[in-house]
């Protein structure tokens, strides 16, 4: 079956009760860009780069609010015990393979040194997310460069977000179906702060597939411990909410109930991390000042964000899958996509699929 460009709603199937952003991306968050670079050469590499921007300008000199929830642990994320100290993001967020890690968080350091008032910088904490794309892509090879990494820096920008094959996804498996880059935003009403809610995900696990609550991987006969659908997650979570590194911490736990809410069951040989960066005010890295002053919400009035990104990362989860081909790889290992027809027929008998 050819692939649909159809994502989800499309087909009216709904996630939660919370309005998307006009994107129904994480770009819908004011400022926030993405870049993506993708590799598909000869018959055995199948990887690639994702990079996520909270803003547009130096994110070392005007560091983002940030927290980092480990879901289970079985991961290479770098610059994780900077973040869970400080509480800052001060590089872009990268998404790679698993032994392209160091490669990208190499590049981020060359990045972050050569920007302009960067100078007289000695020390960079890099943040990079993965998952292991071994099945299909020459992983031991490692053909990511820092170049690819810098180009998906610099060709990040605002607006629609490519998903399925492409960047860090291009060669992961989700649920024993093509997995890859999926995205998803939520907007709380006026009444409830107006905030928006942006989920990216890197799809490269198992468990039993769930789509609006319904059972389509037992359906499809595709399930954990029915076939070893072992691999990772990488969850990123931005809002324009004024949140600290506290809160964004809780943010990112509801996150990882949106991977529950898929089916996901965090495996053994599961790395699976949600970043969470507020963009609504950043902490500069020199000042005069002794104090930092800024507003933040508090705890009472946080509830509504952690709905949307529980919905948002659901349904980013679920994009990923739609848009996903079906690939060829490494030793002429081949993937099918979900076979979107079947599942959108099993979801109208279940009265969630127009």
């Amino acid at each position: 079956m050819a692939q649909t460009p159809k994502r989800p709603r499309d087909y009216g199937i709904q996630f939660g009760v919370l309005p998307t952003g006009p994107l129904n991306a994480i770009t819908d968050v004011a400022g926030v860009r993405v870049g993506q670079v993708t590799l598909k050469q000869g018959q055995n590499i199948r990887t690639g780069v994702t990079a996520i921007l909270p803003h547009n300008g130096n994110q070392f000199q005007q560091k983002s609010p940030a927290a980092i929830y480990i879901g289970n642990g079985f991961g290479k994320l770098a610059g994780y015990s900077q973040v869970e100290e400080l509480g800052t993001l001060e590089t872009p967020i990268i998404l790679t393979n698993t032994l392209s890690v160091p490669t990208a968080s190499d590049a981020l350091i060359d990045y972050t040194l050569t920007m302009k008032d960067n100078e007289n910088v000695r020390s960079v904490n890099s943040v990079v997310g993965e998952t292991n794309d071994g099945y299909l892509n020459d992983i031991r090879g490692r053909h990511i460069t820092r170049q690819h990494v810098l180009d998906a820096i610099r060709q990040a920008k605002t607006g629609a977000v490519e998903e399925g094959n492409v960047g860090a996804g291009t060669g992961t498996i989700c649920f024993g179906f093509k997995g890859g880059i999926g995205t998803s935003s939520r907007k709380l009403p006026a009444s409830l702060g107006g905030y928006t809610v942006g989920a990216l995900v890197q799809t490269n696990f198992g468990g039993e597939l769930k789509i609006a609550g319904v059972p389509i991987g037992v359906a499809l006969g595709k399930f954990e411990f029915k076939e070893n659908l072992d691999g990772s997650c990488m969850m990123v979570v931005l809002t324009d909410a004024p949140l600290d590194a506290r809160n964004l911490k809780r943010l990112a736990k509801r996150a990882f109930m949106g991977l529950a809410r898929t089916g996901g069951i965090a495996s053994n040989g599961s790395g699976d991390y949600v970043i969470a960066v507020s963009t609504a005010y950043t902490i500069p890295h020199t000042t005069k000042n002794t104090v930092d002053e800024m507003k933040v919400l508090r705890n009472d009035n946080v509830s509504p964000l952690f709905m949307a990104a529980i919905e948002a990362t659901e349904e980013a989860i679920v994009n990923s899958l739609f848009a996903a081909q079906t690939l060829m790889g490494d030793q002429n290992h081949t993937v099918e996509q979900l076979p979107v027809e079947k599942v959108v027929e099993l979801l109208k008998k279940a009265g969630q699929a127009r």
